[in-house]
């Protein structure tokens, strides 16, 4: 049997989630462990990668609103995370050089949301073959840049921009 390691991922293993909202907890606390993870805070929005990424750069784009839909958020908000959620287009292809961007919100648990009560934006940067066997013989997925590191690039791609 081939063995892949990615040690770095223990830490994310069983490990019980603090409790309330991630989006309000890096928005209102910058020393929240999971605010390392933000890479631009505009105006009305955070953006921040996300935890469990799909591939490298996996972005989540949220209002600072705490709203579960987007039916919920005024004309301002909304345009507050939509110049968010473009401007990370913007830095995902000159940063991480991709194929392809993916982008969709998932509105309510059955819809697939993982944080239901704050809506927001996925954005997942793709690349021509990043599905390969693993993912569809072994339900593997293999992501191969550590999360530090791309939080530190993105982070100076936004205040760069």
């Amino acid at each position: 049997m081939e063995r892949l390691w990615a040690p770095w991922r223990m830490q994310y293993v069983g490990v019980e989630q603090p409790p309330g909202c991630l989006f309000c907890r890096v928005i209102d606390n910058p020393e929240d462990p999971d605010a390392s993870l933000v890479v631009w805070r505009p105006q009305g929005a955070i953006v921040m990668l996300n935890k469990f990424p799909y591939n490298p750069g996996h972005a989540m784009v949220a209002p600072v609103a705490h709203k579960a839909s987007l039916e919920e958020l005024g004309d301002s908000e909304t345009s507050d995370l939509m110049r968010a959620v473009r401007r990370t287009f913007t830095v995902l292809r000159q940063t991480m050089n991709p194929d392809g961007l993916n982008a969709g919100v998932n509105v309510g648990r059955a819809a697939g949301a993982g944080i239901p009560d704050h809506v927001h934006f996925h954005v997942v940067p793709r690349w021509n073959g990043d599905t390969n066997f693993m993912a569809v013989i072994d339900d593997v997925k293999i992501v191969n840049e550590a999360l530090d590191q791309t939080a530190e690039k993105l982070k100076r791609a936004f205040a760069a921009t």
